[in-house]
């Protein structure tokens, strides 16, 4: 397969390069940026594409527990399964922040097909955390 199959696509967020070009990312980066920008989307937010995108956006009101943790993890596996073909999701965690009750992390745990070539990227989640009355 190599590197053709990965190809290349605009740097997220768009920028140019030294040379005044739309600045490219190429290889494990632009795989990368494709999974942030996955994740980063909710459906519905693209016009044109209404089903693109994960649906983790609808857990930001939801209580930082191991249920959404759960329900976070299926959103996630789900949405690279249907929109990255250029991996294989090898496991999907979410931990949650020591200090932030606010913060969960999505670990993804994943390889690049035709490779042996095993990633990680971990992408910070917010949630709205909720406070007891009176405080």
């Amino acid at each position: 397969m190599g590197t053709q199959f990965i190809g290349a696509g605009w740097a997220f967020p768009p920028h140019t390069d030294a040379t005044g070009r739309v600045a490219l990312a190429r290889g494990e980066r632009e795989i990368e940026e494709a999974i942030r920008l996955i994740l980063g989307t909710a459906p519905g937010e693209r016009p044109m594409r209404p089903e693109f995108g994960c649906a983790v956006h609808d857990y930001v009101f939801a209580p930082a527990d191991v249920g959404t943790a759960g329900q976070l993890a299926y959103e996630v596996r789900l949405a690279l399964e249907r929109w990255e073909p250029r991996i294989d999701v090898a496991e999907v965690s979410v931990r949650f922040d020591a200090v932030d009750d606010g913060v969960l992390y999505i670990d993804i745990r994943y390889a690049i097909r035709g490779t042996n070539d095993p990633r990680n990227l971990v992408f910070p989640f917010y949630v709205i955390p909720r406070h007891e009355e009176g405080l």
